[in-house]
């Protein structure tokens, strides 16, 4: 399970996200009333993100609706990786993070085989610290893919992965450099696919989906130029790649039922296709994150 190199458009607008999200304060210095404590407003619950524009969308999805049921919340956004955020969240100075099922469970235990989502949430709720939680996963991942151009998969007839077991043999993959070791013995394995030549593209790997240079690439499902070049992710119909879809993660400490059933409201509605058109909105047409999440949020009632 690969998480998480940032495509070339996140790296673009990160910047910007830390303003506008953060107030352009250091996050890491800041001294936020703990959460848990008392004031006027009740317990303060400090939601976190890592560095990278979806996850700040993510948070200020949960910040603006835990407020909206008079929640007081502390807003501590673009933080860093999750090597930095998972020490946050379990001393309690973070109180709720966005996270990824299978990153996560990849993280805190290395020789996990879980792919499912019912595997992988089985071994968060065995393996995650008693101090720490995860709440109900949304239907929405942000997970590896295979992705081809439109006109590749109508003639091939491609719409999962296993289809392109009968052309990858013809076909150039490609992908971050790490791609070919992480996945080759894996796709073999699983599906049986070999691929004709794998090439290096890092975070152009869309790109060069579109303009050919390779036939077929690992792009993030989430990644807004799918949209933008048209193209189309197959199915991985057997978990090659395991599942990783979002889920909030908390110090349990530091919340309550009104903000658990919040943060679960807002997973249930959430579906990948609608988090690549919200990413679109923010990656591509450059618009704020914090008013693309309130916009979501008011259409679906969570405000």
């Amino acid at each position: 399970m690969m998480r998480r190199l940032i495509s070339a458009v996140a790296v673009a607008v990160s910047a910007a996200l830390v303003l506008t999200a953060c107030g352009g304060g250091d996050p890491l210095t800041a001294s936020p009333e703990p959460a848990g404590s008392t004031g006027s407003g009740g317990p303060t619950v400090v939601v976190g993100s890592a560095n990278f524009p979806e996850n700040v969308l993510l948070a200020s999805m949960y910040s603006q609706a835990l407020q909206a049921k008079g929640v007081k919340v502390q807003e501590t956004f673009n933080v860093g990786s999750r090597e930095i955020l998972y020490d946050q969240v379990q001393s309690g100075k973070l109180t709720v993070l966005p996270e990824y099922i299978g990153s996560l469970l990849a993280f805190i235990d290395k020789d996990s085989t879980a792919r499912t989502k019912d595997e992988i949430v089985a071994g968060l709720k065995e393996k995650l610290p008693a101090t720490l939680e995860v709440l109900e996963p949304s239907p929405a991942e942000d997970n590896n893919s295979l992705t081809v151009t439109k006109a590749t998969a109508t003639e091939h007839g491609l719409s999962t992965i296993e289809d392109l077991v009968k052309v990858g043999k013809d076909f150039t993959v490609g992908g971050p450099p790490e791609f070919r070791t992480r996945q080759e013995e894996n796709f073999k394995k699983v599906y049986g696919l070999e691929f004709k030549e794998w090439q290096p593209t890092g975070d152009a790997t869309a790109d060069a989906i579109k303009d050919g240079t390779v036939q077929v690439g690992n792009v993030f499902t989430t990644d807004p130029k799918i949209v933008l070049n048209d193209l189309v992710s197959l199915k991985d119909t057997k978990n090659a790649f395991g599942a990783d879809n979002i889920v909030p993660l908390v110090n349990k400490a530091g919340v309550n039922e009104t903000v658990t059933s919040t943060l679960n409201g807002i997973s249930a509605k959430l579906d990948t296709q609608t988090l690549l058109g919200l990413m679109k909105r923010v990656a591509i047409d450059k618009e704020d994150a914090p008013a693309v999440a309130k916009d979501w949020l008011t259409q679906n009632g969570l405000l």
